[in-house]
């Protein structure tokens, strides 16, 4: 909960999600005001201007003292302040107005943005883990392959939302090339042609694509999940199985839980951090961080 006489603030991204969220956000002043209007605490709300802004200014307020910080935006948007307050005592709060909302979504924060906003002055807090690929932070999802492409793909259309993503898959599908990766954990080694190579914090992308249903936010490790290729029809059809939790079932699919990992190709390699699209090295190197993430979630 608030503690009064605190300083809390709203990172708003305003063009993050459908048309009809960007409504929303022009309206993220007069929603904050109202949220906080019982609480002796002061509120500010900022808007970012650019990639990389909302991780700025989500550093900036936390040497304040400023909490919570609330991230008001898409997965990219929770990544970047997210990543900001990883290991800081700052309290993470999400509205989530983006396309997937992934994390949200299994936190079980109200997709309204004033639902979200009551848990952000009302909730209670919970630690959770977050996990680096690529020296990169993320905190729900990272991934090598197809998801990575899908993302790109994604974020060169016009418009978001749940229609815009799939256009993008149907874009990316029939063309995606598999690649070759050797994987290494623990005391295995895999080496193998896949479709995509997935490390999971939290279980869905969003809309309940869960594609490592038994991941768990909390127990510091990754879900590794591998997809061996399979032609665009066969990837269509397999999808069925992230919205039944029996991603784990299909043969072509291989799972493990690491604490640490490295994924290695002859080519760099592009992956994504929560959707945000990065290139990398030949060799990359997963870790998750146990507990480094305090994030405001619903009583």
């Amino acid at each position: 909960m608030i503690t009064p006489g605190t300083r809390a603030a709203a990172i708003v991204n305003p063009v993050a999600g459908p048309a009809v969220n960007r409504t929303r956000n022009r309206q993220s002043s007069d929603l904050v005001k109202r949220a906080f209007a019982d609480e002796a605490t002061a509120c500010e709300v900022v808007f970012t201007k650019y990639a990389g802004h909302a991780r700025e200014l989500a550093s900036n307020f936390a040497s304040q003292g400023v909490s919570p910080i609330i991230a008001w935006g898409g997965d990219g948007t929770v990544n970047e302040v997210a990543s900001a307050l990883a290991f800081q005592p700052a309290v993470l709060g999400i509205v989530p107005t983006g396309s997937g909302n992934g994390l949200a979504r299994e936190l079980g924060i109200s997709l309204d943005p004033s639902g979200a906003l009551a848990t952000a002055v009302h909730g209670r807090d919970r630690t959770i883990d977050i996990g680096v690929l690529g020296g990169r932070t993320f905190v729900n999802l990272a991934g090598v392959g197809l998801d990575a492409a899908v993302a790109e793909t994604f974020g060169q259309l016009a418009g978001r939302g749940l229609r815009r993503y799939v256009q993008a898959t149907m874009a990316t599908v029939f063309r995606y090339e598999p690649s070759t990766y050797v994987l290494t954990f623990r005391e295995n080694t895999w080496q193998t042609s896949a479709l995509m190579v997935a490390f999971a914090n939290g279980t869905q992308y969003g809309h309940g694509a869960s594609i490592a249903p038994h991941a768990r936010l909390d127990d510091g490790l990754l879900d590794l999940v591998v997809i061996a290729p399979r032609n665009g029809l066969r990837v269509l059809w397999g999808a069925r199985r992230l919205f039944t939790g029996t991603i784990a079932q299909d043969p072509d699919v291989r799972t493990a839980t690491v604490d640490s990992a490295t994924i290695a190709s002859e080519q760099p390699i592009r992956f994504h951090v929560d959707g945000e699209v990065v290139c990398g090295g030949r060799s990359l190197t997963a870790v998750t961080h146990h507990a480094a993430l305090r994030v405001r979630v619903p009583r």
